[in-house]
């Protein structure tokens, strides 16, 4: 170290990352040997995936990563993952390895093995799921939740690849890539399986392309006078709002969908300013989710004697206005060309 000029960090900096490096590429030397041995006893070439392919631009990188357009244009909170949910596994977003079958199993035979992995339904672990291909399908090919009545010939197992979190860390990935082969051993699958370091910069593709469009929008209505909570709540409440559970705050929906909410709200005080939040990634572009917001605050100051103001208590705008409509219009774009589309079931997961 003494006649490299490295300190001591610096060395173990360089060891750790000489370590990652050689554990990635055992575990991928482990899973190519294991497919070149299926194939050396004969044995079918797994077919491609029958549906969804990954359509990946860019990913979710840093989560402080903030973009500001007048009024308001931030990085949106993140939200904690308290559980094991299931979901429609999608190559897009996730890590996605099958396990093929010569005669069909029983779905029961697979749950026992899966559920033993208890530990990685933790709120601190990735999304992960699985599904089946059911042999009474016949032609269709479908998955489905696996039910332990039934009998399936293929069964695909997928974790999550990057969220608010930031992108999966390579012993996450690891782990569960690990898993999936013993299981696969188990039960004398067939494996298809993508290689662990090809999934991890697809990860931080991933995430750099979320941390783009990660963004909350706001917009602030300054009220003259302190409105009184009374007034203020009967306004809201006729202008549709509801009221959220935590008794703060105040949402706005359209056909079961959440539009928009406000930030909380002291109940106990008179109110003299309503910030309504806007996460982008969340609601369809169709919904015109900017535009009724903005149409609400206008409503709002007018009946409770305020104006809508940026973050430096400035009137809003004209050129503001439509300097967000533009900015808008590039972040629905960008998610478009990025195959997750804003509103849709994989933004949801994605943006969670």
């Amino acid at each position: 170290m003494t006649m490299l000029g490295l300190s001591d960090l610096q060395f173990a900096l360089i060891v750790i990352g000489l370590l990652i490096l050689i554990l990635v590429a055992v575990l991928n030397w482990k899973y190519s040997r294991a497919r070149h041995e299926v194939n050396d006893r004969g044995e079918n070439a797994f077919d491609e995936q029958a549906t969804r392919k990954p359509s990946v631009a860019r990913g979710f990188a840093d989560p402080d990563i903030v973009d500001r357009v007048e009024p308001s244009f931030t990085s949106a909170p993140h939200l904690a993952i308290s559980k094991l949910q299931k979901f429609a596994i999608d190559p897009r977003i996730d890590c996605v390895i099958t396990l093929r079958f010569d005669e069909a199993i029983s779905g029961a035979e697979v749950l026992d093995e899966i559920n033993s992995w208890a530990d990685l339904r933790s709120s601190t672990s990735p999304r992960w799921s699985y599904e089946g291909l059911n042999v009474d399908q016949g032609t269709l090919v479908r998955w489905e939740d696996l039910r332990a009545e039934a009998f399936y010939s293929d069964v695909q197992l997928a974790i999550q690849l990057a969220s608010r979190r930031g992108p999966i860390s390579v012993l996450e990935l690891s782990d569960f890539c690990s898993r999936v082969q013993a299981l696969a051993n188990t039960l004398g699958a067939q494996i298809d399986m993508p290689s662990v370091s090809a999934m991890l910069e697809s990860a931080k593709e991933l995430d750099a392309m979320a941390a783009e469009s990660d963004i909350q929008l706001s917009i602030n209505v300054l009220f003259d006078e302190p409105y009184p909570w009374g007034n203020f709540d009967a306004l809201m409440r006729r202008r549709g709002f509801k009221l959220a559970r935590n008794g703060r705050s105040y949402e706005f929906f359209s056909n079961d969908t959440l539009i928009f909410n406000s930030a909380d709200l002291d109940p106990n005080v008179p109110v003299t300013q309503l910030t309504l939040l806007l996460e982008i990634p969340s609601v369809a572009q169709d919904q015109r989710a900017f535009e009724r917001m903005l149409g609400e605050g206008v409503e709002i100051a007018q009946v409770a004697h305020g104006r809508l103001v940026d973050d430096s208590g400035i009137n809003l705008s004209e050129a503001a206005v439509i300097s967000i409509r533009q900015h808008l219009d590039m972040l629905y774009s960008n998610l478009e060309r990025s195959g997750i589309a804003a509103g849709s079931s994989v933004a949801g997961r994605l943006f969670s």
